[in-house]
């Protein structure tokens, strides 16, 4: 029995270790080195010449608490992602209700709601950068054929108010999909005895959903926003292929401002200072949701 045992501890090892491998590649030791880079005087000229960065007594996060556009990047990055996440939340709760309906097109829309989600990231964001083409893009046409004629001037992307909402939509369009399916498949999960029990109590529908059914899913919902946070807060393809940041930084969020310091620049320590102050933000941000989150009851009605 004991040989057994560790007969399966080994063939589970080995199963384990390409995955740990993998990760300590391809993340660990990428993480670390741009940690220690933050910390070093190192620039592009570094790598040519392949001298070491030197130790610049924390200049670089100096010198980005300094710097006019680190704090409005880190009200972006936040602003973005609180937009996003909630509205995520919302809609895809939405129509995870009404698929779960019992519709009788629920598995068609299911495989056509998911479209959204496999178009590649820069793919999403040339579509909806036509969409919003100043001149002869299908937002100004509607708005035209709607207003009748009266909508003369519809540049979303190029207003610094309105840009950051532009990118949002887009950023809901490819990732609602996948928040439907995963509550969807919560919601398919909730006991029908329990929900029964309540109907028979006299509960009304609003009663079964916010003390039956979101406790019963809270550990579901817990782990979609938990990801919708994460992807949120390391999205850069979509903003920079749509606004390269801009207007007026308007849309410049700390992905976008590392990526600024640290390839324009040609400032790798400062832009991996950046990327490190970005991490521990979403680390924190991500293990306070988690503790205000935790794993509930179902709540008596």
């Amino acid at each position: 029995m004991l040989k057994r045992d560790a007969g399966d501890q080994c063939f589970s090892l080995v199963l384990l270790a390409p995955a740990v491998l993998i990760t300590v590649v391809f993340i660990l030791i990428p993480v670390a080195d741009s940690v220690i880079k933050s910390f070093l005087d190192y620039r592009v000229r570094n790598i040519i010449s392949r001298l070491p960065g030197k130790w610049n007594d924390f200049a670089n996060y100096l010198r980005l608490f300094q710097n006019s556009k680190f704090l409005p990047a880190v009200g972006v990055t936040f602003g973005f992602v609180f937009l996003v996440v909630l509205s995520q939340f919302v809609f895809g709760m939405i129509l995870a209700l009404v698929l779960n309906s019992g519709i009788r097109t629920a598995r068609f829309l299911r495989s056509v709601m998911m479209i959204p989600w496999v178009v590649p990231t820069v793919i999403s964001a040339l579509i909806w950068m036509w969409i919003y083409q100043p001149q002869y893009g299908l937002l100004k046409y509607l708005a035209q054929v709607l207003s009748g004629g009266r909508v003369k001037d519809l540049a979303m992307l190029n207003k610094p108010v309105l840009a950051m909402f532009g990118i949002a939509i887009a950023a809901l369009w490819k990732q609602i999909p996948l928040t439907t399916l995963l509550l969807l498949a919560g919601l398919q999960n909730v006991p029908d005895d329990m929900l029964e029990a309540a109907t028979v109590d006299g509960a009304g529908s609003r009663v079964r959903f916010f003390r039956i059914i979101l406790p019963c899913m809270k550990s579901v919902i817990k782990v979609a926003l938990s990801m919708a946070i994460i992807e949120n807060f390391k999205q850069f393809p979509l903003v920079w292929t749509m606004t390269g940041g801009g207007p007026n930084n308007a849309t410049t969020t700390l992905a976008i401002l590392s990526y600024r310091e640290a390839f324009i620049s040609n400032n790798l320590g400062s832009g991996a200072a950046v990327t490190t102050l970005w991490m521990l933000l979403m680390i924190v941000v991500v293990f306070v949701y988690n503790r205000l989150m935790g794993v509930g009851t179902v709540d008596s009605y």
